[in-house]
C-alpha cells in the first residue's frame, strides 16, 4: 500500500483540499457540484428531472460557474461529452480545451475534479473495449482509461476521479501519473459503485446509456456488502487518495465500515436518480425540496461522509450551509 503520509501530502496540497477533508464542521466545503459539457450544443439543454442541472456548451459553463461560485460552490465534478464517438482511438482535443479553459478563468478558485470514464467516449456506451467475443480487453482498457487520465491532468484538472470500476485502474492511473510527474494530483476513486437504477438521468445527460446489454458484469451487486467492501479495499491498495459510495442514501451503511477498514476519507454521491425523485415529489406537492437535502446530507455525514457530491450542491447556501 502507498505510504499513508505521501496521499495525506497530496490532500493537503491546496486550502480547498484542506478545507474539504476537515472532520469537525460541515459548511459549503463539503459540497461537490456536478457539471456537464457538452461539444455538440450551443446552448443550455434542461436534464429531465435535474431542477437547476443542464447540459451546457463550454462557453455557457463559464457563468454557470461563477454563479455557483457566488453561492459557495468550490469544487465541482466535471462530465464532458465529445460530438464524435468512436471505438477506441479517442480524441481528447474538446476535454482538454475544456478543462484547460475553465482552468485558467477560475484559476485556484475552485477544485476541478474531472470523470474519467470511456462510456461517453465510445460509441456503444460501455465503460471498457471489449474483445470480437464481447469479453472485456481489460489490458486495452486500462491503458486507454490511464492515457485520458493523464491527459486530464496535463490539461489541469485537480482532482482525477476514475468511474469506470474496472480491476487495476486505479493502480494504472497512479503509476502513469507518477512516471509523468504528475505524482501530487489526487486520485479520488469511484470505489464503491453499485449497478443501480438510480442513473437514469445521468446517463441521458453525459450521452452514456449502453447500446446493448448493462454493466452488471463490471459494476457492483447492490446486494454485496463484502463485494462493496473489498472494491474500496482494493483502490485504496492501488493508491486512490479518496474513495466514493454510489449511490450515496443507498449505501450509507457501508461509509464508516469502509473508513474504518481503509483509514481513507469517503465520499457520498447523491446520484442523478435519488435527486430527481425529490424534485419530482415537490413538483407533486409531496415534499420541500430543500428540507429533503437538508435531511438527506446530514444523513450521509451522520453516517460518515467527508463529502457529497449532488446535483444540488449549488442550493448548499440558501439551504442554509
Amino acid at each position: 500500500m502507498e505510504k499513508a503520509e505521501k496521499k495525506l501530502h497530496r490532500l493537503k496540497s491546496n486550502q480547498l483540499l484542506r478545507d474539504l477533508c476537515s472532520e469537525t464542521s460541515f459548511s459549503l466545503s463539503h459540497f461537490v457540484q456536478p457539471i456537464f459539457i457538452n461539444e455538440g450544443i450551443n446552448d443550455n439543454e434542461e436534464i429531465i428531472g435535474l431542477k437547476n442541472n443542464f447540459v451546457m456548451s463550454l462557453d455557457n459553463s463559464f457563468k454557470q460557474i461563477d454563479d455557483d461560485l457566488n453561492n459557495g460552490v468550490k469544487n465541482f465534478l466535471l462530465f464532458i461529452s465529445p460530438k464524435k464517438k468512436s471505438v477506441s482511438s479517442f480524441n481528447l482535443d474538446f476535454h482538454q480545451r475544456a478543462i484547460s479553459s475553465i482552468k485558467d478563468r477560475f484559476m485556484n478558485d475552485i477544485n476541478l475534479w474531472t470523470d474519467v470514464c470511456l462510456c461517453s467516449l465510445t460509441d456503444h456506451g460501455h465503460c471498457c473495449l471489449f474483445n470480437e467475443d464481447q469479453s472485456i480487453d481489460i489490458d486495452r482498457t486500462l491503458k486507454e482509461i490511464s492515457k485520458i487520465a493523464l491527459s486530464y491532468a496535463q490539461a489541469g484538472s485537480d482532482i482525477i476521479a476514475p468511474s469506470d470500476m474496472m480491476d487495476g485502474r486505479t493502480l494504472s492511473i497512479r503509476k502513469i501519473l507518477d512516471k509523468e510527474e504528475f505524482s501530487m494530483k489526487p486520485i479520488v476513486s469511484y470505489s464503491t459503485k453499485f449497478s443501480s437504477n438510480f442513473y437514469g438521468p445521468f446517463r441521458e445527460a453525459a450521452s452514456s446509456a449502453p447500446s446493448f446489454g448493462d454493466r452488471k458484469q463490471y459494476q457492483l451487486d447492490y446486494r454485496s456488502e463484502s463485494e462493496a467492501i473489498r472494491a474500496s479495499l482494493r483502490c485504496a491498495e492501488e493508491g486512490a487518495d479518496m474513495l466514493m459510495v454510489k449511490p450515496g442514501m443507498t449505501s450509507i451503511d457501508l461509509i464508516m465500515k469502509i473508513r474504518e477498514k481503509t483509514n481513507l476519507m469517503v465520499g457520498s454521491y447523491q446520484v442523478s436518480g435519488e435527486y430527481a425523485g425529490m424534485c419530482l415529489s415537490e413538483e407533486k406537492g409531496l415534499l420541500d425540496l430543500n428540507e429533503a437535502l437538508k435531511e438527506t446530507w446530514h444523513v450521509m455525514r451522520r453516517a460518515g461522509a467527508q463529502y457529497i457530491i449532488s446535483y444540488g450542491a449549488r442550493l448548499a447556501k440558501e439551504i442554509g450551509f
